[in-house]
């Protein structure tokens, strides 16, 4: 941590918290999501080690996305002006998802990773719009309710 800047607290929702309302731009049936975690510190290679894992084993994690209803999935890492390490994931997808299902390898590697680098919980950032050109639209659509390409 650098001390010549006040620590960056970390305040994340509950377990329970439903997420924020979508804005009118957000069609309904999906969720746009940009949450953010504290690294936990020293973990810094850890946390490259999980996304090469995850770049590495890229078509597995295609596989595991039909039930998690997912339109895209990207994570960011962001050092902040105090030294502190954060990472942000933004998402979006369907509101019938599943989440990780830690019964599939991937997902399991990926929760043990998440378990060790990250601080638990995730700060929610407030969605305010998208946008999408219709025909990307129509087709995130179909993909969040089935889980399959539109015929």
């Amino acid at each position: 941590m650098d001390n010549n800047y006040p620590a960056i607290p970390f305040r994340p929702e509950p377990r329970d918290f439903p997420g924020h309302l979508m804005p009118l731009s957000v069609p309904e049936g999906l969720r746009l999501e940009l949450s953010r975690s504290k690294s936990v510190e020293g973990q810094e290679e850890k946390f490259e080690e999980w996304m090469s894992v995850l770049n590495d084993r890229y078509d597995e994690c295609l596989a595991s996305i039909p039930a998690q209803r997912a339109v895209f999935e990207a994570t960011f890492r962001h050092e902040e002006a105090d030294g502190s390490a954060w990472m942000y994931h933004l998402s979006l997808t369907g509101t019938e998802g599943s989440g990780l299902d830690e019964e599939h390898a991937i997902d399991a590697t990926h929760a043990g990773y998440s378990r060790q680098v990250k601080q638990p919980g995730w700060e929610e950032l407030t969605p305010k719009f998208m946008l999408t050109p219709e025909h990307l639209r129509s087709a995130m659509l179909s993909w969040a309710k089935s889980g399959e390409e539109p015929k």
